[in-house]
Parts: structure tokens; sequence; C-alpha cells
């Protein structure tokens, strides 16, 4: 099941207000990859922004978004010309139909138990046609972003109404390599609207054995959005895999 904050429609429009499109950022990053692809899946897609540039930029392949998430989905159908299926890989399977899976904005790391890592890794390689490329991210656990996912350190923005929507983060639990915790919006004459989260961190050994387990190879592996390598307390580790050799 999706977080509150993705499954309720007005908060899921604030998504795209607290993360706007940012030229050094995930999106950026994944932009290029998905231009170069004829058919695209975007896992985890959210309101659809990443698809949506892409369409806007002339794309004229397959672009198709998967997500769990009612209120995400619905602010992403304001495009038509996007395939958009409710759903996640439990529910939803696809053979060797696209160049090239993205999971942006963390996404990858909602699989908080070994068998849903391996299960959607399977799925992933199964969705991918030969060639084709999985890129996604997960949080470096050694830089603990956690740390700062405090009260002190709240985001604001303004609604197209006017409104001031605050966001604020507070851990709930650490361990066994999953973080818990919650996010509350307040706006201006409203109750304060909570929703719980937990989110795993993968180790960088961890997630290359996972990965060679599904049958997929690393292509190479950056620690930021810039392209810089992966070190040991960097804050990314950003991957780029395909099916491997022997497969």
């Amino acid at each position: 099941m999706a977080d509150r904050q993705f499954e309720d429609h007005e908060i899921a429009q604030w998504y795209d207000l607290f993360c706007p499109w940012d030229p050094r950022g995930d999106f950026a990053y994944y932009f290029p990859l998905v231009m170069a692809a004829e058919r695209v899946l975007d896992v985890g897609c959210g309101t659809g922004m990443l698809l949506h540039r892409a369409r806007e930029a002339g794309h004229t392949g397959r672009l198709t978004g998967l997500d769990p998430a009612a209120g995400m989905l619905e602010v992403a159908r304001r495009r038509a010309d996007i395939e958009w299926v409710h759903g996640d890989l439990s529910t939803v399977s696809f053979d060797r139909e696209f160049d090239l899976v993205v999971m942006s904005g963390h996404a990858f790391q909602v699989f908080v138990t070994d068998e849903s890592v391996r299960t959607n890794l399977a799925a992933i390689r199964a969705a991918l046609r030969p060639g084709g490329l999985f890129a996604f991210d997960t949080r470096n656990p050694a830089y603990r972003a956690w740390e700062r996912w405090t009260p002190e350190y709240p985001r604001e923005v303004t609604a197209p109404d006017g409104r001031r929507i605050r966001s604020e983060h507070r851990v709930t639990r650490v361990g066994g390599g999953t973080v818990s915790f919650t996010t509350t919006y307040t706006t201006d004459g409203a109750d304060p609207q909570v929703s719980d989260s937990t989110l795993r961190f993968l180790e960088r050994p961890e997630l290359a054995g996972f990965l060679d387990g599904a049958g997929l190879e690393i292509v190479h592996q950056h620690g930021d959005w810039d392209g810089s390598p992966v070190t040991e307390d960097c804050m990314e580790i950003i991957t780029v895999a395909r099916p491997a050799a022997r497969e």
C-alpha cells in the first residue's frame, strides 16, 4: 500500500512544489537516458514529471508510468498521451517490452524486505528487452540522511492558491537497515495531515548482490547527480544496470 502522502490527492498535488525539476538533480540525470530509449517504463512514476518532460521534448515512443498511489496518478493523468498504470510490479507484469526501466526519487527504497527486493528486481529484469537498461537511485546509508529528517529542518512552499504549506519529518525508528518516519503537512486553517513511511538503506555490496541474483550487471555507478564516483561518504548510490551477458 502506498503512503498516505502519495494516495491522498490533495497532498499529491503538492509533491511537485516540494520536489521541483532541478537541473542538478535526479530527473536531469535520467532525462537523457529516457530520451535515448524508444520504450520507457517509469516505476513509481509519481506525478509523471519525468515522462511529461520527455513528451514535451519530443519523445515519440512508448512512455509508461506505473505507480500504486491513486493520488499521484490522478495528477500524472493531466497528460493523456502517456500510458498510466495503477499498480506495482507485484500486480502488473511486462515481458521484455522496454529499453529502459527507471526508478527516480529513491523509489527503490520502498522495497524493505529481501523478498520484496528480489521479486521486484526479477520483474524489472523480465520487463527489459535485450540490451535494455535499469537506472535507479538509493541513498548511501553511510551518509545517514535521516539524521536531518527532524522538525528542525522543515520545508515550506506556496501553493497556487497562495496558501503556505509546511512539511516536516520525524524519525520514529532506525534499525535492521530501515528507517521509519512521519511526514506532517501543515497549511493555514487546516488540521495537520500525517503520513507514515519506511525506507530501506542498502549497503553497496548488498545491493550488488541483489542485482547479480536477478541477472543484472552494473554498467556504472555514481555518488551524486553530477556523475562523480561513489565514495564511502557520498550522498547517493546511483546505478545503471543491464541484463547480464550470461542471460
